[in-house]
């Protein structure tokens, strides 16, 4: 049986299941977000997954160690995953909407069998914007994560540069997530629309870029 778990996000409490667009300015901006999200969950029974791109990966862990996380610790008792983009969304090359729905399906059922109550998740979304074979399904995937998440006690922040994703591929992110994170607060979203609704939409248009045009 699903429970409902408390957790904190921009000093407000809330439960999950929740499936949530951050949309960051900075990076410190981001971090004043995730980094408390991150060390309510490790110091609950929750598994935490980080995914960001490789580049990221010692600058992530320095903050995480700033702000008194037990980086090492809790990476080698598997309580904290730290993923890159090209080992998840972007296995084997490219971006599969069906093939990263069930990886984050099985990741869900794993954590439940390995005994955490919850596992909350932040992704950086900047893969995206390799613009890699299948990254046009990524607002598909964003809408579907709406099906999944409400039969699993899960927490899902998935974080958007404003300065490098374009407005029109923000405007498809919005309608995808029942929460938002803007200015550093967290929002109910007026501008979400179910799956069942969205995606018929989505699939009858043409494709959009994904990058700020120059």
């Amino acid at each position: 049986m699903k429970i409902n778990h408390p957790l904190t996000l921009c000093g407000e409490k809330h439960s999950s299941p929740m499936h949530i667009c951050g949309f960051f300015d900075s990076e410190d901006e981001r971090y004043d977000v995730i980094l408390p999200y991150i060390k309510e969950g490790l110091e609950n029974n929750e598994e935490v997954l980080n995914i960001l791109e490789s580049t990221s990966f010692t600058d992530h862990c320095e903050r995480l160690s700033n702000a008194g996380i037990p980086v090492e610790e809790k990476i080698a008792d598997k309580q904290l995953k730290i993923l890159s983009a090209d080992e998840t969304y972007l296995e084997g090359g490219s971006f599969a909407a069906d093939k990263m729905y069930d990886m984050v399906e099985q990741t869900l059922i794993a954590s439940k069998e390995a005994g955490y109550d919850s596992i909350r998740a932040c992704g950086d979304m900047t893969w995206a914007l390799r613009n890699l074979s299948g990254t046009d399904e990524l607002i598909e995937y964003e809408a579907r994560l709406n099906e999944l998440t409400p039969k699993h006690s899960c927490s899902l922040v998935c974080m958007y540069d404003l300065n490098r994703f374009s407005g029109r591929a923000l405007a498809d992110v919005l309608a995808t997530h029942p929460y938002v994170i803007l200015n550093g607060k967290i929002h109910t979203n007026p501008h979400y629309i179910e799956p069942m609704e969205f995606l018929p939409t989505l699939l009858k248009r043409g494709k959009r870029s994904l990058l700020i045009e120059s």
